[in-house]
């Protein structure tokens, strides 16, 4: 498929994530496109025996931090390399699986709930919405909670743009009030959205949105 193909190339290209952060932490939790900053794991509650799945795992850093506070984690990534690089780096660690697939097609055939739904800058951002959402409200348990973050759309472009590493991959830039009506739609209680604001010197914040079943 053109879009694994895709993603492969941009999976090969990225810089394999610093063995610790800057406080000298082993894992931890990124929501945003720079290192060592926006908010940690607490948005998510209590993770001790919680089940949570991200979608676009990459090489399963962020995932990796919650296994190590007790979450059982499931990690899913369409590039066969991004798995190959989460099990090299992270089979030591209990409650930590990991698959290849494509976001939705994992979703229509799991049998399994979920009680946190993670998409950082990852399928969320560059799948159907209108395909994706109601899949992840089906898999999530009463109460569960879909959160995820990409880049806040550029004004003066078009809502749905092209990956610039792939160009195979469809964007969708949508803002909070979009996200909002989208959620809602596809059966989620409540939703809510902040811009996290980028260090010193970028320009990019980050689009930080929460929904609960």
């Amino acid at each position: 498929m053109e879009i694994v193909d895709a993603w492969e190339r941009y999976a090969r290209g990225r810089t394999p994530r610093r063995e610790t952060n800057a406080s000298g932490a082993g894992t931890w939790l990124n929501w945003t496109q720079y290192p060592d900053h926006g908010p940690d794991e607490s948005i998510l509650g209590e993770l001790q025996g919680r089940t949570v799945l991200e979608l676009g795992c990459g090489t399963g850093c962020n995932l990796a931090h919650l296994a190590t506070l007790g979450a059982d984690c499931i990690g899913v990534d369409i590039a066969p390399t991004q798995r190959k690089k989460a099990v090299d780096r992270w089979d030591h660690l209990p409650g930590l699986t990991f698959h290849t697939a494509e976001a939705t097609d994992y979703l229509t055939h799991t049998e399994g709930s979920f009680d946190v739904v993670l998409s950082i800058f990852g399928p969320v951002w560059f799948t159907d919405p209108e395909r994706l959402l109601p899949l992840v409200h089906k898999r999530l348990s009463p109460d569960g909670m879909l959160v995820f973050s990409h880049r806040p759309p550029t004004a003066g472009i078009q809502p749905v743009g092209t990956l610039r590493e792939a160009r195979a991959v469809t964007r969708w830039d949508y803002d909070p009030a979009e996200w909002s009506a989208l959620l809602t739609s596809s059966g989620f209680e409540y939703s809510e959205a902040e811009v996290i604001p980028p260090p010193e010197g970028q320009e990019a914040g980050t689009l930080l949105v929460r929904a609960c079943a």
